[in-house]
């Protein structure tokens, strides 16, 4: 499952809807992703992108979440959450304290050579330019791969669609917050 937008906010019909990333690093147990899913369910929330793994430790997964604020508090939703059993930590990130990213395979129409319709040579171009890979090669399209931030994925999708996407699939967000870094204070001599 995974629907995917970028950065804190995105342009709607009606005005700008903001979203919030959250890390929710869970028991490694059956049954918890269906509990998690089932709060947002009976809340109401709106899930934009959903992405569950293993952690570094195999006793824990990370479930990264990233919600529409219109419609949740971020407080509520976290409160929510710690009454789940198997949820052990909880970490909310908005994009500036977060390294966010996205992998997309997306399968597009190209002419064979002498064909009609758009060159491999143009999509390949795109390829280059957004430092996506190739991944499969069929008689009239390729199969290609992109891994970065959400919005490089958008803006690659969105050059893309002029020459047919056959297929696309996202895995939604992962994130995790920026490492701290030391602090350079110059004086200026006077």
């Amino acid at each position: 499952m995974s629907m995917s937008n970028t950065g804190a906010t995105w342009a709607s019909g009606s005005g700008r809807v903001r979203h919030q990333t959250i890390s929710v690093i869970v028991e490694n147990r059956a049954g918890v992703l269906a509990r998690v899913a089932a709060l947002f369910a009976r809340r109401g929330f709106n899930i934009i992108s959903l992405a569950v793994a293993p952690s570094d430790d195999e006793a824990f997964s990370r479930i990264t979440i990233v919600v529409d604020l219109e419609e949740t508090s971020v407080e509520q939703l976290t409160k929510q959450l710690f009454k789940l059993v198997n949820v052990v930590k909880i970490t909310e990130m908005t994009p500036g304290e977060a390294i966010e990213r996205e992998l997309a395979l997306l399968s597009v129409r190209c002419a064979p050579p002498g064909g009609a319709g758009p060159s491999r040579g143009e999509v390949g171009d795109l390829v280059r330019i957004f430092g996506a890979t190739i991944v499969d090669v069929g008689q009239e399209a390729l199969t290609v791969m992109l891994a970065g931030q959400p919005s490089m994925l958008d803006d690659f999708e969105e050059l893309l669609r002029p020459y047919g996407i056959i297929e696309i699939q996202r895995t939604g967000r992962v994130a995790l917050p920026k490492l701290e870094r030391p602090s350079h204070h110059h004086k200026i001599r006077n």
